[in-house]
């Protein structure tokens, strides 16, 4: 498996001029996944935490450029990965917005960890998903179409929550405080 280095991720985003404040959104997108895949290694051995952070730095890549060509990010951004020798990374950042399929009887994966991570970051905050709901909705939950597909999607991501959380020794609510721990003490990026 061919996984960039943290390295050639910012190479990338810099290649991709990403706004700052996507940059910033994506790196702490990068740490909650990190965290997370750590927290869930001894019950998913083969989870992995660099796949994991490099496709979570690198899941909005195509997202500034987007607000001109109106283009699907998570769609573009997960073929440009593809196209650069990156198919898993690829893979991960096509479903950063829907998963393929939403499964509570398998084991969690590195595409539900990015998914559930990006789900939880407003800005560069970690939040709730209900505040992050919120910001979804009014951003774009726009017309009846947009609305019943964000209640959907949130269906399955409180579900995707339950998943994950059924399986650490933290509630979803102590996220923050943890992965802030974690910035703080480590030279996460």
């Amino acid at each position: 498996m061919n996984i960039p280095s943290k390295k050639q991720c910012f190479q990338l985003i810099k290649e991709m001029t990403m706004m700052d404040h996507i940059i910033d959104h994506s790196i702490m997108v990068s740490n909650v996944a990190l965290f997370l895949s750590l927290k869930l290694k001894k019950y998913s051995p083969n989870l992995d935490s660099r796949l994991a952070t490099s496709a979570a730095l690198l899941h909005d890549i195509t997202k500034t450029r987007s607000f001109d060509t109106k283009e699907n990010h998570s769609e573009t951004g997960g073929l440009m990965l593809k196209n650069l020798g990156y198919p898993e990374v690829g893979n991960i950042i096509r479903q950063h917005v829907i998963l393929d399929s939403y499964q509570n009887d398998s084991p969690v994966s590195v595409q539900e960890i990015v998914n559930y991570s990006d789900k939880r970051i407003l800005h560069d905050k970690v939040v709730s998903l209900n505040k992050r709901l919120e910001y979804i909705t009014l951003k774009y939950g726009t017309n009846k179409k947009f609305k019943e597909r964000i209640a959907i999607l949130w269906k399955n991501t409180i579900n995707l929550e339950n998943k994950i959380f059924s399986q650490l020794d933290i509630t979803p609510g102590q996220l923050s405080e943890y992965v802030l721990k974690k910035i703080k003490k480590k030279d996460w990026i």
